[in-house]
């Protein structure tokens, strides 16, 4: 398989539709976005994480394992 690398401006329209047209084919384009300048070297949180953090919170707050309910 041959790589490319490749920086496009989607600021703007055309690369907006070029985006766009490059995530309609998973199986041969992988795009990959860079985190904003806000959030590098922050601490980030998986759907999983989250979850799970929750469920202690509310088990601690009602006494009660929320996940078997």
């Amino acid at each position: 398989m041959n790589i490319v690398n490749i920086e496009l401006d989607i600021t703007t329209p055309e690369g907006k539709r070029l985006l766009q047209e490059i995530e309609k084919h998973p199986k041969v384009a992988k795009v990959k976005h860079e985190l904003p300048p806000e959030l590098v070297g922050k601490k980030l949180y998986t759907l999983k994480e989250c979850y799970e953090s929750n469920m202690e919170i509310l088990s601690a707050n009602y006494g009660v394992d929320v996940r078997k309910l």
